[in-house]
């Protein structure tokens, strides 16, 4: 009966053990190397999710969009930290992955995390496998600005991590969210929003 737990134990070392001696051979500058494609690539990828996706144009008045839009942000679970509602500036912040459930990010996980390693062993070698995402200790900002547009109002949405502690493995952190992610948090956001205004929106294009 003890066999089992073990091995696993066993393996689990072994592993430990392979990652510690492969991560040694990268150095800082491939460390950093490494980290800057990954966040080029990522950085490309989420203006081009922005430009696609990031605003919409609603037939609402401004101030009814802006109080529509905090109360969607809310309901996603996300708190408020700053909101001028005259400038039409809105600033919410959760521990990542909020919006998104622990099974939406999952599924991000498994999606972008071969093109992040894929990335690193340009860089790192062997040990870009072995890199994971690694959310906890990250806040996910979400920035909204409602504004007068012919029609009604144009909201826009922004999203950027800010570190709250450093990650488990010590690696520097990306600055971007993966791109599925993004795709993903926009979609649930303007869901909601549109939900909360009782309207649909039509896709425009970020400034």
């Amino acid at each position: 009966m003890q066999v089992a737990p073990a091995n696993a134990l066993l393996r689990a070392s072994l592993y430990a053990l392979a990652a510690a001696l492969v991560q040694g051979c990268a150095s800082t500058e491939d460390i950093r190397c490494a980290i800057t494609d990954i966040n080029r690539e990522f950085q490309q990828q989420y203006e081009r999710i922005l430009a696609e996706k990031g605003t919409r144009t609603f037939n609402v008045k401004p101030a009814e969009a802006f109080v529509g839009t905090r109360s969607a942000l809310f309901r996603l679970g996300l708190r408020l930290e700053s909101q001028d509602p005259d400038l039409g500036l809105l600033t919410v912040a959760a521990p990542a992955p909020t919006p998104l459930s622990q099974e939406e990010w999952k599924f991000v996980a498994q999606a972008d995390l071969p093109m992040m390693q894929r990335l690193a062993v340009r860089c790192v070698g062997l040990s870009g496998w072995l890199l994971k995402f690694e959310p906890e200790g990250l806040e996910i900002v979400i920035t909204a600005t409602v504004l007068p547009a012919p029609g009604g109002s144009e909201i826009s949405l922004t999203a950027r991590m800010r570190q709250v502690t450093p990650p488990p493995s010590g690696m520097p952190r990306r600055e971007y969210a993966p791109p599925t992610g993004v795709h993903k948090a926009l979609d649930k956001m303007w869901a909601q929003i549109e939900k909360e205004l009782g309207v649909l929106g039509v896709r425009g294009r970020s400034p």
